[in-house]
């Protein structure tokens, strides 16, 4: 009856604002997902035994601004409110609203997380990536409540394991249902990492239709907006787990029926696997780390996950994630060409694959995805970005790592934000998007340097690299000593130490975007 008296009191306040007719779609591009790529892999594959996920939060539109949000204690009868998200355009830059439609009981105590847009880790080292698949349309239900930024912040506060949130969320979304687009979360702990997929119940309908499945720990895998997830087997309970209609409602649609092969992608979300948006990046993550497969570019479906050739480094993360397949017959604008000085043909300082859509029409670019080009892992209207390590090996405070980088990777720097780091700087909190242009935001350093940069990529990313390059390595060179310190301390010591250390080299970073762009101002007057 609850359930029921939420949807009566809510309903109103829903239509008045008319955010529940529909899905939101301000973030797609040619009618597929334009956000997001993630990135898991497995204990045994990386090079220090790290359990890994990530996650770009590719936007024109999510929040710029990242706080800690502390572990509470909740008296009895508190109420978690749940959130739909729609489009918003009355503040300085294109942004979000989030309308109120519901709550749940919230639970007596919540765990510590990192608030960036999608919550992505809290104090007992549980991670999440996000990337949005779309799925089905007449899945979506307004009837239902959880959204998927709202799903990752409940899992965030209530959960210590991958397995513990994957539960939790069947247990909310059975009750309340799915409001949302599919979404594949990249769930990982200590000892493991899960990919969730989810869906919703059809129209009219609450709950909602799941599957996961474990990446093997000595494999590597990738998430691009489209649903990956093949044929399953829920008796090996190591590595699936579905809801239990999973079958059910693929038969009553006419989605899959007996005596045929089951793939959860071809039954829920068949579009997503058209999306060379998506495919391309499949081929490059998987292709980087396996060289020796030798993927074609241009298949429809991939493994689920692959053995990496050698063992992932954070660095070969950074790599990977700064791609724009220079190097491949994918570089999109590798047409945009000069004559040198002795009339060799060369490619243009001014080519570079972060032009707005706009330009690609004046340059005549065309690619996998039509007229925009290719979709490139690496994006200029990334809003921020994670690499997230879990070690088992380490307390939780120093042991769970998220690297958070500003904007536009290609052109930004991972700091670590530990999982007992309590406060962030105070440039990386400025509600950039709401108020527009300021030089107190984190967000505004990276995104000016980023577009700056763009504007002569050819010689400019040169000068970042100069710069950012052997600052990432000293990050991480410097991690070691920091794991020993902080874990001969007390708790408070090591929150103290951990929380420290992200405010500063926070500070550090985003003074050197802002020196490094405007040293690009004077080195290249006239030349852009």
């Amino acid at each position: 009856m609850n359930r029921f008296l939420n949807y009566y009191l809510f309903g109103l306040c829903v239509l008045i604002m008319g955010s529940a007719n529909a899905q939101d779609k301000s973030d797609w591009q040619n009618g597929v997902p334009e956000g997001c790529t993630t990135i898991t892999v497995g204990k045994l594959a990386t090079i220090d035994g790290s359990v890994i996920t990530s996650h770009t939060d590719d936007s024109h539109r999510t929040r710029a601004w990242m706080d800690v949000t502390p572990s509470k204690k909740h008296n009895k009868g508190s109420k978690f409110s749940l959130y739909e998200r729609s489009a918003y355009d009355s503040l300085s830059m294109p942004t979000y609203q989030h309308v109120k439609i519901g709550e749940i009981d919230q639970v007596a105590n919540t765990f510590q997380y990192v608030n960036t847009a999608y919550p992505c880790m809290n104090e007992k080292q549980l991670a999440i990536g996000e990337s949005t698949f779309g799925g089905r349309e007449e899945l979506f239900s307004k009837e239902c409540l959880i959204d998927c930024q709202r799903l990752q912040q409940l899992m965030l506060e209530r959960c210590t394991t991958a397995r513990e949130a994957i539960q939790l969320a069947d247990e909310l979304l059975m009750e309340y249902g799915w409001r949302d687009f599919g979404e594949c979360l990249t769930i990982a702990d200590k000892k493991e990492v899960w990919h969730f997929e989810v869906v919703g119940p059809g129209k009219g309908k609450v709950g909602a239709v799941w599957v996961a499945q474990r990446v093997p720990d000595n494999h590597i895998s990738v998430n691009a907006n489209a649903s990956t997830i093949k044929e399953i087997n829920l008796k090996d309970k190591e590595h699936f787990m579905a809801s239990k209609n999973i079958y059910s409602v693929a038969k009553e649609n006419g989605w899959w029926k007996e005596g045929e092969v089951f793939k959860w992608n071809y039954a829920y979300a068949p579009k997503s696997r058209l999306s060379l948006a998506s495919r391309r990046r499949e081929w490059r993550v998987l292709s980087m780390a396996a060289p020796s497969l030798k993927l074609d570019a241009n298949d429809k479906d991939y493994p689920f996950s692959v053995r990496p050739d050698e063992k992932i480094t954070m660095d070969k993360l950074v790599e990977i994630f700064k791609d724009y397949y220079e190097g491949t017959p994918y570089n999109f604008v590798k047409n945009i060409k000069q004559a040198d000085k002795d009339g060799k043909e060369e490619l243009s300082p001014f080519a570079n694959p972060f032009m707005p859509y706009d330009m690609n029409r004046l340059f005549r670019v065309n690619g996998g995805w039509g007229e925009l080009g290719e979709r490139t892992i690496a994006r200029w209207y990334t809003m921020y970005a994670t690499i997230i390590q879990c070690r088992d090996w380490l307390p939780d405070e120093v042991g769970g790592i998220v690297w958070l980088a500003q904007d536009n990777v290609a052109t930004s720097i991972y700091i670590p934000v530990y999982a007992g780091t309590t406060d962030l700087a105070e440039s990386y909190k400025v509600k950039a998007r709401r108020i527009g242009y300021t030089r107190k935001s984190a967000w505004w350093a990276f995104n000016r340097l980023g577009t700056l940069t763009a504007q002569r990529w050819g010689d400019m990313r040169h000068d970042v690299d100069a710069v950012f390059v052997p600052l990432q390595k000293q990050y991480f060179d410097e991690q070691a000593a920091i794991d020993q310190e902080a874990s001969k301390m007390s708790q408070k010591k090591r929150t103290e130490l951990l929380t420290k250390r992200t405010i500063q080299l926070g500070n550090e970073v985003v003074e050197k975007a802002w020196e490094i762009g405007d040293g690009l101002w004077t080195k290249y007057d006239e030349k852009f």
